[in-house]
């Protein structure tokens, strides 16, 4: 009997870049990053609503190949939004297309898209033949300044987020900011809740920032969007790159502040909660615990709640009161299928002060049930003052 360890280094280069109007003729970014890996076969799949938004791209994105001599493997537009991540519909037909265009471990897929579109697709390139190189092109606020700049695919399994996935390093990113304008507003605004949350858990220099340029950023000014995108973009990816656990092998999360409630209150909401808005509400709700239970100064925990209101972010959906037989918040069974989703000890990021965190391992939750009734009353308020009904919450 013997036993033989090993260490395996593996590095990874991680490309994400930032442009606009990456298709154009005259614009070298694309070209060159393919031509730095050596392949020359390229396969793209489109989200519907990103084609729909740009009639013209179909044509443009093939005549940019085409001008630079690659090896061609066609244009499919496909589905997206929440409801693809369901179930494996939408893997498998991108499964199909790469089989059938013969796309090897050496070719590109570029993919072009929202946060779960670029999830879904993802996922069926990095499983077929073990993982072909992938582009991602995220075209809305939430994928551009966070998931599109990640290292995770997945899609939904036994009614849970993100059950099924896999880590897999993208061969490059590029932030076209141009595609941002193929989103509603709603959809464009909402997507700025991970650069707050990323200011506050890394950088609270960039909280002041955002806190200075709310009024802009609710106005969807072009120039402090597109700012703000991208220092959250590059906050998350510096994270990734240099954090010391790119693939969470360990049980310390810190990007994911507040998701322990927002993704349960997808689930309870059926996922017709937006990701964007129940991260609102769960940063909302972790934002004040931290103040609750001594961590973070009250005063800090308003001023995120002051940026929350001038945003317009949700903090508060009714299906957050969802009980049991035993008048126990469903929301708190979020809690342990967060623990289970990472591994090992529950470790939940709370904020010490704005731009710096503190793992806990337990949270009290009688004085969780306490700031949920604080952000129900905080709702109604809010709402009453804009003349509007409050008697059935939605997600706003």
């Amino acid at each position: 009997m013997s036993r033989h360890d090993f260490q395996i280094p593996v590095s990874f280069k991680h490309r994400v870049c930032f442009t606009r109007e990456a298709f154009a003729t005259g614009n070298a970014l694309l070209a060159d990053l393919l031509s730095e890996g050596g392949g020359r076969r390229v396969l793209v799949l489109v989200e519907e609503a990103v084609a729909e938004a740009w009639p013209e791209l179909s044509k443009q994105v093939e005549g940019y190949f085409a001008d630079l001599g690659f090896d061609w493997r066609g244009l499919t537009v496909l589905p997206g939004g929440e409801e693809v991540k369901v179930d494996d519909a939408l893997v498998n037909r991108v499964w199909e297309i790469i089989d059938r265009q013969h796309i090897d471990r050496h070719s590109y897929v570029i993919t072009i898209g929202g946060g779960a579109f670029l999830d879904a697709t993802g996922y069926a390139v990095a499983t077929a033949h073990r993982g072909v190189r992938l582009v991602r092109f995220p075209t809305t606020t939430l994928s551009q300044d966070d998931s599109g700049v990640g290292v995770k695919c997945a899609i939904n399994g036994f009614g849970k987020k993100n059950w099924i996935g896999a880590f897999a390093v993208p061969y490059a990113v590029v932030n076209d900011f141009e595609f941002l304008q193929s989103q509603d507003e709603t959809t464009c605004r909402d997507g700025l809740i991970e650069a707050v949350k990323v200011s506050l858990v890394k950088d609270g220099e960039f909280f002041s920032w955002i806190q200075s340029k709310v009024e802009d950023l609710a106005e969807l000014e072009r120039e402090a969007l597109e700012e703000c995108v991208q220092r959250s973009a590059l906050a998350h990816a510096t994270h990734i790159a240099q954090g010391g656990d790119p693939f969470e092998t360990g049980s310390s999360r810190p990007l994911d502040f507040g998701h322990w409630a927002a993704h349960k209150l997808e689930q309870l909401s059926g996922f017709s909660v937006s990701h964007a808005q129940a991260v609102s509400i769960g940063l909302a709700l972790d934002t004040l615990y931290s103040a609750r239970c001594g961590l973070l100064r009250e005063c800090d925990a308003e001023r995120v709640m002051d940026v929350l209101d001038g945003l317009g972010m949700p903090i508060w959906h009714d299906d957050m009161d969802q009980r049991d037989a035993s008048g126990r918040r469903l929301i708190h069974e979020g809690l342990e299928e967060f623990r289970e989703h990472l591994g090992g000890e529950l470790t939940v990021l709370l904020l010490r002060e704005l731009g710096r965190g503190q793992d806990v391992h337990h949270l009290d939750e009688g004085l969780v049930d306490a700031c949920l009734d604080d952000l129900k009353r905080r709702h109604r308020i809010r709402h009453a003052e804009d003349g509007e009904e409050v008697e059935s919450a939605d997600a706003s």
